[in-house]
């Protein structure tokens, strides 16, 4: 069977794309600008290497904080231009602070101006590109689902919107079926006698198999992935996609074998970044607290004016190995917000006072949990502490919950960067996926991207 390969990109590769155009595109404009102008504030040579190295360290880094390489969002041309506006005013901003490492300052500072706005219209003409080109459905990944029938609505879900260059083109059942067998009408079924056809007429590039109960699966499906296997078509486990699309564990479609899914991170027992873990701890838990030291007059004048009450309020939460310890915050609730009993904190809680509002979406409620942090209670990254009664609730409806408990808590961590606050077992599930796809993958470079994530949570006001 010869097959004529799709083209399209994979998600790292397209994140690798954007990043390289949109710097190789700022140095096409500032050649433009000193070919075609008397501009001569960056100029492409030897002698400007360090600030060029410094030019593009700033705009990989606040492009990430800027979520121009969220490859949803990379689609949107409105909320792209929006960021790159954004990323834009601040490498501007720490280019000029850095008088050192950038170039000195131009006679005509008009060519900062000029400068400012090449970054913005020559990152922006390559999105509009990679918009209509790369995200066209030429480039699409047209991937065929191998599933059982009564699996298949859910498994459409997960995925569903997890990448705009992701296409499930159709499915083949891979139990046998009849005619009293459940249809499912939300996709195109292909029959499994023309399996090998199917991939050749449809062009897909990727088979995706999500059989769950391998006992079940047709003689007929099973011969025919060994075949394509053996020609070195790419066939992939659900699972194993689900967790590359989604940064999360896929819990839910975990069996009996869920020993398969977590094979932690060497990180977890690595003593050389557990040192450098607790290292920075400690350095960030000091900043932390000096500059809530720093703002501590305006919020205890906000505290007085919107929450008239207590600052400060303590409450038992589960840490490492399930030990309880009390974490220490900002009260953002009216005074005996439960004296109903407890309950699920939720959005547009009734119970957050007006100024508890602000500090929840500043996130400068969870400052004095820095000292929770130097007491090594916590870490600045890693699952959020629980409270017991609610580690008690959901343990015993979602599985694997206390695996989460296996490392320290933390102040921010992947899922509270990746999804919303958790006000319900849903929500609890949700993040429990991220939480374990953290533990299961953790390491430095994840750190970074947690930690610029959450800067870019605070500056997007999007805490609650």
């Amino acid at each position: 069977m010869k097959q004529e390969k799709g083209i399209h990109f994979e998600v790292s590769e397209r994140k690798v794309l954007l990043r390289l155009m949109d710097i190789l595109m700022v140095f096409i404009g500032i050649y433009c600008l000193s070919l075609f102008f008397n501009f001569d504030y960056v100029l492409l040579n030897v002698e400007n290497t360090v600030a060029l190295i410094l030019l593009v360290l700033y705009i990989t880094v606040f492009g990430t904080v800027f979520e121009l390489y969220d490859l949803q969002k990379a689609s949107q041309l409105d909320t792209t231009f929006k960021n790159i506006v954004l990323m834009a005013s601040i490498v501007v901003l720490f280019y000029l602070l850095t008088p050192y490492l950038s170039p000195l300052l131009p006679d005509e500072r008009m060519q900062i101006l000029v400068f400012y706005l090449m970054l913005i219209v020559s990152v922006f003409l390559w999105r509009i590109v990679y918009v209509k080109l790369i995200e066209s459905p030429r480039f699409y990944k047209r991937v065929l689902l191998i599933a059982e029938v009564s699996n298949i609505k859910s498994l459409i879900e997960a995925l569903d919107n997890s990448d705009p260059n992701y296409k499930i083109i159709g499915f083949i059942d891979s139990e046998k079926s009849n005619d009293k067998s459940v249809k499912f009408k939300g996709l195109k079924e292909f029959k499994a006698k023309d399996f090998l056809e199917t991939i050749l007429k449809e062009k897909i590039s990727e088979v995706l198999v999500a059989n769950f109960n391998t006992d079940a699966m047709t003689t007929e499906v099973y011969h025919d992935l060994i075949l394509l296997l053996e020609r070195g078509f790419k066939i992939r486990d659900y699972t194993q996609v689900y967790e590359e699309l989604l940064h999360k564990v896929p819990i839910q479609f975990v069996g009996k074998d869920f020993y398969k899914y977590f094979p932690f991170s060497r990180s977890n027992e690595n003593k050389l970044y557990i040192f450098f873990q607790r290292a920075f701890d400690v350095i960030v838990a000091v900043l932390g607290l000096l500059i809530g030291f720093l703002l501590l007059p305006l919020i205890l004048l906000g505290n007085l004016l919107g929450n008239k009450g207590p600052l400060f309020y303590s409450q038992e939460r589960v840490g490492r190995n399930s030990k309880l310890f009390q974490i220490i915050k900002l009260r953002t609730m009216i005074i005996n917000a439960e004296k109903d009993g407890v309950k699920w904190a939720k959005k547009n809680d009734r119970r957050v006072t007006k100024f508890g509002k602000f500090l929840r979406r500043s996130r400068l409620d969870e400052i004095p949990q820095f000292y929770n942090v130097l007491k090594g209670e916590m870490s600045i990254i890693g699952p959020r502490p629980e409270r017991p009664f609610f580690v008690s609730e959901l343990s015993r409806v979602i599985p694997f919950y206390e695996i989460r408990h296996i490392i320290k808590p933390g102040l921010t961590g992947w899922a509270q960067v990746n999804t919303r606050y958790g006000s319900s077992i849903d929500d609890s599930l949700k993040k429990l996926q991220y939480d374990l796809y953290y533990i299961k993958h953790r390491s430095v470079f994840l750190d970074f991207s947690i930690s610029i994530k959450t800067l870019s949570t605070i500056l997007y006001y999007r805490g609650q």
